[in-house]
């Protein structure tokens, strides 16, 4: 079976794609090691790094709630469209265990990890889903009468990476053409990173600023592309000159552009 794009099955596909979009944003914003609280679940840690010397991990589930809950793990090869969308594939090269678990409330369990597959020459990436199931059929219900349960769902990063990891990228395809400024970020290392911040400004005859944004960033994984486009208000348009475009990949590594605005940028 080929890949699939994100998210997989109709009946949970809204639900996944918010827990992956809203919840994968605070793992990104984590450190390694940290925990994130996804509703009553918490989870530690929030991405697993394995490599052909660390072949495993324990990933810890606590159910921070007042009542059980049970829980269905499923896992997935990872990959994105340019659009920033996850594209899902079933594999067997990451096992876990146990797939499906209840919790007591404050109780707490371990998930092992690991990798039947040896580490390539590029970063191979993917997905364990924890994924909050209804209570089980005959059980009391919880809270007051009326109330709707919310159910945690949650995506885990999971990195095989390669013995030797070179991070680098650049910024491609940067244009104005109606009105709207358009640009990639492309990944050309072994190894996934993250836009920290995107920042576009646009800049009028004396270098001032006359229009800014900061874009949403994301992972952008090996060898992926990531498409931005971002509308200039139609007033401040013919004032642009130019525009700088700088992508924030951490502290020590930023992506730069400046183009030039031509004459017709803001004409259809």
């Amino acid at each position: 079976m080929g890949p699939i794009p994100f998210p997989p099955p109709p009946r949970t596909a809204a639900r996944w794609a918010k827990a992956a979009t809203t919840l994968a944003l605070l793992a990104g914003m984590t450190l390694p090691g940290q925990t994130v609280w996804a509703g009553s679940l918490a989870v530690n840690p929030v991405r697993v790094f394995l490599s052909g010397a660390v072949k495993s991990a324990v990933l810890t589930l606590q159910n921070s709630g007042d009542e059980p809950a049970r829980f269905q793990l499923t896992l997935f090869a990872w990959d994105q469209n340019p659009q920033g969308e996850m594209v899902l594939a079933p594999t067997s090269d990451i096992v876990f265990f146990p797939p499906l678990l209840t919790l007591a409330p404050r109780e707490q369990r371990s998930i092992r990890v690991g990798t039947k597959t040896p580490p390539g020459a590029i970063e191979k990436t993917y997905r364990l889903f924890v994924e909050e199931l209804p209570p089980a059929e005959g059980s009391a219900p919880a809270g007051l009468p009326g109330q709707v349960r919310v159910l945690t769902r949650f995506g885990i990063p999971i990195f095989l990476q390669p013995a030797k990891k070179i991070g680098s990228g650049r910024i491609e395809g940067a244009a104005i053409r109606g009105g709207r400024v358009s640009f990639e970020v492309r990944n050309t290392g072994n190894v996934h990173f993250m836009a920290q911040a995107v920042r576009v400004a646009a800049l009028g005859a004396a270098g001032e600023t006359v229009f800014e944004s900061a874009i949403e960033g994301w992972y952008i994984l090996t060898g992926g592309t990531r498409i931005y486009e971002l509308e200039l208000p139609a007033d401040t348009c013919p004032q642009v000159k130019s525009v700088s475009l700088e992508v924030r990949i951490s502290e020590a590594a930023v992506f730069t552009e400046r183009l030039d605005a031509q004459g017709t940028a803001c004409h259809p």
